[in-house]
């Protein structure tokens, strides 16, 4: 008979290193063991029959690897067993007494989930409770092993991070809170994966294949959005939020995936990329898989699968864009033994849980390898031309007429995938990952690249890749004459040189718009129309300036103003343009004292209004893993007069130690959701 079984939940998830989301509960990670003590009534010896069972999911069995039958005398497997479990008796344990400890390994290639343990004696067979199962970045055996330390505790262990947003010349990193070792995200995590429409459709195959990080962040992927499943989050970019959250507004996880859970796996209003990525990041690295989230400035959407976006200018220089100015996914770590080739594709996978184009009938992408994209290995899974196309689709611009006909200005193989960002190991600096993706632009290893990936998806070389262009007579460029601070005129020039022998008479159209950053123009800000002559070698500067009072109230829903001007002579068109990223003003937040786990501690926000206006409907909102018990700490602060500041004190009591990341997000008339953070030091 048994009397009583010990878990070890505190010993046991400090060495598989899940203390962090309970001490109650036991957390493990496959191929490692973990230590289990069994409280008999009578004597023990190792000879006596001691069998366990574990079980997970819908209809267990060992040929799906998601039931194990393991111990003394040990079990005759059969060939189609799958996942096997052992156990061996702790050296530790004292001979001739009723307490024997044992050393049970989930194998390296368990599914993960919640599992159910029994017990079987000579004299009976007893339920001893449950534990759940995690991916195993530390273990060579599992299929997401990660070598560096540093990394492992960068992209598993790491709870806060940055994305970055803005433009390629004006990258702007955003602070948020990851928070997956929060207790609630064991529950969270594992409904997430039950609700997912292939549990539906065949619970017991879907369970069975939780043993393969692919298959995982697949399922993952399709489930942050809310399309065509009982996915997290609804996407819309159309400005209209009110009857949910602003995208712009969110700063963690948390408080997403909490609302997603408590009402019946609803979906949460509203997300758009770094939103998306941020969340899927939170999920992924709670279940183990090495998870960190990327940022791909001058972003390509490729619709009809050719690498090639076409982008169509009127006479008057007003853009159909398809670039976005930046778009996040994730990367995951993982082995590719489905793709062959001795594990030239393991490592880095692009996964993107924004709701873009179907895969496999899904809204899901990935993963893709990094290292097929560098390769331009397009016919390999998942997803893998969609990527390629993000980071490196070539551009071809037009010139529409009112007639309908159009005329090719030129092709730009330059543009899309710059500084494709994430944040570093180990630090808050940005790692430029770019070289990852594809080989420098301009060299002749990018173009022929550039070529094969088109040549493995259609067959074909590229034409206009081949020929080349001739060189453009007449260079144009805009540049910032000044920094663009939000509240302030913006101050721009614009350069344009003649490098033919003969004069060019020119007209020069300039727009201004306000753009989402997924390439939609929204507002027309401002128009003019110049005219010139440029004498052979001639160089000719042109201000351009927007008033504070021309762009203020249209980016309030925008993201960006793309400033673009078309130079038209009787030959020949040239263009340029720039996306003009509002630098915002800050928000100061300090900690008063210092700070200990479970006693108060008080924080200062600060704000001060930059402009001679009043700033009405002012909010402040405040996010902080292990400092806050709920998902926000909010306030209605009301008006905030012309250059005056504002200041307040917000008291909480923390929950767990060590450096945390506390992020306010401060809304107005006219800002907004402007972020601040800072690291509180949480001692013993």
């Amino acid at each position: 008979m048994i009397k009583n079984v010990n878990f070890h939940c505190q010993a046991n998830n400090i060495a598989h290193r899940t203390i962090e989301i309970s001490t109650t509960q036991l957390i493990v990670r496959r191929g490692q063991s973990f230590l289990l003590t069994l409280d008999m009534m009578q004597p023990s010896c190792s000879w006596n029959m001691l069998i366990l069972t574990v079980e997970t999911g819908f209809a267990p069995s060992e040929s799906r690897g998601t039931r194990s039958e393991f111990g003394n005398p040990s079990p005759m497997y059969t060939s189609d067993v799958k996942a096997i479990w052992k156990y061996d008796i702790d050296e530790r344990t004292p001979a001739g007494r009723g307490i024997v400890t044992l050393n049970v390994t989930p194998p390296a290639d368990a599914p993960v989930g919640k599992y159910s343990l029994s017990v079987m004696t000579e004299k009976e067979t007893k339920s001893l409770g449950t534990l759940v199962v995690l991916f195993n970045p530390w273990c060579s055996d599992d299929w997401v092993y990660l070598p560096d330390e540093r990394e492992r505790q960068e992209y598993v262990m790491n709870e806060e991070g940055l994305i970055y947003r803005g433009s390629s010349h004006s990258m702007c990193p955003m602070p948020w809170i990851f928070g997956q070792f929060e207790e609630e995200m064991v529950d969270i995590c594992l409904k997430l994966l039950d609700v997912n429409p292939k549990h539906a459709k065949d619970p017991a195959d879907d369970v069975s294949a939780r043993c393969n990080p692919i298959y995982v962040s697949r399922v993952i992927s399709a489930m942050i959005n809310c399309n065509g499943d009982s996915g997290v989050l609804v996407g819309r970019w159309d400005g209209n939020y009110r009857d949910g959250i602003c995208p712009s507004r969110w700063a963690c996880s948390v408080s997403i995936l909490q609302r997603w859970f408590q009402n019946r796996c609803r979906p949460v209003k509203y997300g758009q990329c770094w939103v998306f990525a941020a969340v899927m990041c939170t999920v992924m690295r709670f279940l183990g898989i090495p998870c960190r989230v990327v940022t791909n400035f001058q972003s390509a959407h490729d619709t009809n699968c050719n690498l090639t976006v076409d982008e169509y200018y009127s006479e008057s220089g007003i853009q159909d864009d398809s670039i976005w100015n930046f778009h996040v996914w994730v990367e995951g770590w993982m082995k590719r033994p489905d793709l062959g080739k001795g594990g030239s594709y393991d490592g880095w996978q692009v996964l993107d849980p924004t709701p873009q184009e179907l895969s496999e009938g899904t809204h899901c992408c990935g993963p893709a390898p990094v290292q097929a994209i560098l390769k331009g290995d397009t016919d390999l899974k998942y997803d893998v031309p969609f990527v390629f196309a993000e980071v490196n689709a070539d551009i071809v611009k037009w010139m529409t007429s009112a007639d309908g006909s159009k005329r090719k200005i030129f092709s730009d193989t330059k543009t899309v995938g710059q500084n494709i960002s994430t944040k570093a190991v180990g630090s808050y600096a940005r790692d430029d990952i770019t070289n990852n993706y594809k080989h420098r632009e301009g060299t002749s290893m990018e173009r022929m690249v550039y070529n094969r990936a088109v040549k493995r998806l259609n067959s074909k070389e590229d034409e206009d890749a081949q020929r080349g262009q001739e060189p453009m007579k007449v260079a144009i460029r805009i540049e910032e004459d000044s920094n663009v601070k939000n509240g302030k005129d913006v101050k721009l020039k614009l350069t344009l040189c003649n490098k033919d022998d003969t004069k060019k008479m020119i007209f020069i159209h300039i727009n201004v718009q306000g753009m989402r950053y997924n390439g939609v123009p929204l507002f027309k800000i401002m128009s003019t129309t110049k005219e010139m002559t440029l004498m052979p070698g001639q160089v000719e500067t042109m201000p351009i300036q927007i008033p504070f009072s021309a762009y203020c109230k249209a980016m309030l829903d925008c993201d960006s103003m793309k400033v673009s001007a078309m130079a038209i002579d009787c030959e020949d068109i040239y263009e340029d343009e720039m996306d003009i990223i509002l630098q915002e003003p800050d928000i100061s937040m300090k900690v008063l004292g210092l700070v200990h786990v479970n006693r108060p501690m008080t924080m200062v926000v600060e704000f001060e209004n930059p402009l001679n206006e009043t700033l009405r409907n002012c909010s402040l909102t405040v996010n902080g893993c292990g400092l806050f018990h709920s998902d926000y700490v909010g306030g209605n602060i009301g008006d905030l007069a012309p250059n005056s500041k504002l200041r307040l004190e917000i008291t909480t009591t923390p929950y767990k130690v060590g450096p945390k990341v506390v992020v306010a997000d401060f809304d107005c008339s006219a800002f907004r959701d402007l972020k601040g953070s800072c690291i509180v030091d949480v001692r013993p």
